[in-house]
């Protein structure tokens, strides 16, 4: 399977998925980290991939949704964006309604 359909695999099999550079608990960039912290702190499940343990979907990425940066939040199959997009999210309370949501959708 190309990247390109690797990565259409996981943003269709997880409700709630980041690209980062890192993981969640090890995260190697500031972006990243800020991304991780407020996926955690809406207590939600999420799945993640450590973009640097897979060229082929670090280079592939970009393309996938057009989008040139790292972190990518996909919410149950949609981008939702990078870091910034996220945080404002975030602060607004808009974030924990999508994860939720999401995390349901996918338990019913």
């Amino acid at each position: 399977m190309d990247a390109l359909a690797r990565i259409k695999d996981k943003v269709e099999n997880n409700p709630v998925i980041v690209f980062m550079k890192g993981s969640p608990d090890f995260p190697q960039c500031g972006f990243s980290a800020r991304t991780a912290q407020a996926l955690n702190a809406c207590g939600v499940p999420y799945a993640y991939v450590n973009i640097y343990d897979d060229e082929a979907i670090y280079r592939a990425l970009p393309s996938y949704a057009n989008w040139p940066t790292f972190p990518q939040l996909y919410v149950k199959g949609e981008l939702i964006g990078g870091c910034d997009i996220t945080l404002d999210l975030y602060q607004s309370g808009e974030l924990q309604k999508m994860l939720e949501e999401a995390a349901g959708a996918k338990a019913a």
